[in-house]
């Protein structure tokens, strides 16, 4: 009887593995190779802080001078050629990606040549707006009331179900508040199909109509799983945004400790849920009333995340090593409150100046300063650059910093 219970979840377990796509566990121990699709920032802080506990890296990435690229060999190639991806199996003992629009099918390819714990499935998902909020609905988490657009007509028929405003985002793509648009009247469901997908005529490319949340903050929560099950999450990060590009993460959130554990919880279950591996950045609004409503995730490491790197005991890059190599994830203890600030093109220089010397605003306040530049090789308005973390006794000592500068207000 034990034997047969005992095939029958073996049995289980490997249908599971080909649903999504995963693999059977390894360990492995520093001196092993990680390969990285994508040599973006992400993956240069994933390298700086895998190159600290002994591993090795190897990056893929279409850009000769990639952020990754300058702190880690690199194979310069387009994320679809097929052949750059069997070098970086070739090359590597685990393979995983540093953004979520690597293409799905040389993500398929890689789990047959190599190990990528995350599977692609979890890509396939994540890359498809519909797919997504399925598969969080799956786990028993909710999300804004939602509609399936394909047409400006259906667009019309969600609109006057769901309610205005309104936000029309496309199924697939977009970023920084690119591919959407808020609709607050009737009259502004034309132009806002046209905007979000232009040149279309009758039928155009899946769209999601969602409800627009009146929401009190907006904040996420970093969870990781490792490849043999073990989850832990971070302390959840209230996030402000400005002209949609993330400005600050505020650690703690300014939200009742009730909502931050309950937020935790739930992106603890929507990891499980999805038998993800490494990180899920899961952001949720939170409204009033103190309901959560989760808006996206992202399977990868995330700039909400980036307080971790100084204020935790584990950064969120470590963990996620840990996590594709199944080593027991970290302790994700807040050890001082924190401010992360952005540090877009237009604020680069003056940024590197208020970080790097001493002013009266720091004694003052009483702030840490730690400064993080990307390494990318051209400042453009409204590009990421780099990040600081400010270490605070108290967080708003740490936006008092950032008021004060006086560089984000342009």
């Amino acid at each position: 009887m034990v034997k047969a219970e005992g095939e029958a979840i073996a049995a289980g377990a490997e249908a599971q593995r080909e649903e999504t796509g995963a693999q059977l566990p390894r360990t492995l121990l520093p001196g092993a190779t990680i390969g990285v699709l994508g040599g973006g920032q992400l993956g240069r802080m994933l390298a700086l802080s895998g190159s600290a506990m002994g591993y090795r890296f190897v990056a893929l990435d279409p850009a000769k001078d990639a952020p990754c690229g300058q702190v880690t060999p690199q194979i310069t190639a387009a994320y679809n050629d097929r052949d750059a991806a069997r070098e970086l199996a070739r090359r590597s003992d685990v393979i995983t990606y540093e953004f979520e629009n690597v293409d799905a099918g040389v993500a398929a390819l890689l789990t047959e040549e190599s190990y990528v714990p995350q599977g692609s499935a979890l890509l396939y998902t994540t890359q498809h707006r519909l797919r997504e909020k399925a598969a969080i609905e799956a786990a028993g988490v909710p999300v804004a009331p939602y509609r399936k657009v394909g047409s400006l007509a259906e667009l019309e028929a969600a609109a006057a179900d769901l309610g205005l405003p309104c936000v029309l985002k496309t199924a697939t793509g977009g970023y920084d508040g690119k591919g959407q648009a808020v609709i607050r009247r009737p009259e502004e469901l034309a132009a806002a199909f046209r905007r979000v997908a232009p040149g279309a005529q009758a039928d155009v490319p899946e769209l999601v109509l969602e409800k627009f949340i009146a929401f009190q903050c907006e904040i996420s929560v970093i969870a990781a799983r490792s490849a043999s099950g073990e989850v832990k999450s971070f302390p959840p990060a209230e996030n402000i945004h400005v002209n949609n590009i993330l400005h600050l993460s505020i650690v703690p959130a300014r939200v009742p400790e009730e909502i931050q554990r309950r937020a935790c919880e739930l992106a603890e279950r929507i990891v499980s849920g999805m038998n993800a591996v490494g990180l899920l950045a899961v952001e949720m609004f939170v409204t009033e009333d103190g309901e959560l409503f989760v808006n996206e995730l992202a399977p990868r490491p995330h700039n909400s995340g980036h307080y971790t790197m100084d204020a935790c005991v584990t950064s969120q890059f470590e963990q996620h090593v840990r996590a594709i190599c199944n080593l027991p994830l970290g302790d994700t203890k807040l050890l001082t409150p924190v401010v992360m600030v952005n540090v877009l093109g237009e604020h680069l220089d003056g940024a590197v100046q208020a970080a790097c010397r001493a002013n009266e605003e720091v004694s003052r306040l009483g702030v840490s300063p730690k400064l993080h530049i990307y390494g990318k090789t051209e400042s453009k308005t409204g590009r990421k650059m780099g990040h600081i973390n400010l270490l605070c006794k108290d967080t708003g000592d740490g936006l008092s910093w950032v008021e004060q500068t006086n560089l984000w207000r342009n």
